[in-house]
C-alpha cells in the first residue's frame, strides 16, 4: 500500500511539473513576443530622431514653409520611420533582444 501510495504521489508530482512547465514556456513565449514588439517600437523612434534630426539640418527655410507643413513632414517621417524600420534590418532591436533576453527569460537553477 505504501508503495502504491508513492508512485501516486510521484505520478502526481510529475503531472504538476508537466503543467507547471508548459505554463512556464507559453509565459515565455509571450514575453519574447512582448520584447520583439517592444525591441521594433523602439527602432521605429531611433530612425524617426533620425530623421527628425536630418530634417532640422535644411540650410534655409522654403518660400512655402509654414507650421502645417512642418506639421505634415513630421507625421511623413513617422511613417516613414515605421516602414523603414520593418523593412529594414538597423539591427537595434536585434541588438536590445541579445541584450534584454536574459531579463525576460531568466535561467532555472537546476
Amino acid at each position: 500500500m505504501d508503495n502504491s501510495l508513492s508512485k501516486v504521489n510521484h505520478i502526481s508530482h510529475l503531472a504538476t511539473k508537466s503543467v507547471d512547465d508548459k505554463n512556464v514556456n507559453l509565459l515565455q513565449n509571450k514575453h519574447n513576443k512582448d520584447l520583439e514588439a517592444v525591441a521594433d517600437q523602439f527602432e521605429s523612434i531611433f530612425v524617426f530622431q533620425m530623421l527628425k534630426q536630418a530634417r532640422q539640418s535644411k540650410l534655409a527655410e522654403g518660400i512655402f514653409s509654414s507650421e502645417a507643413q512642418d506639421t505634415f513632414n513630421n507625421m511623413l517621417d513617422l511613417e516613414y520611420s515605421q516602414i523603414l524600420s520593418k523593412k529594414n534590418n538597423f539591427g537595434i532591436a536585434d541588438a536590445l533582444i541579445k541584450q534584454f533576453q536574459s531579463h525576460v527569460n531568466p535561467k532555472k537553477d537546476k
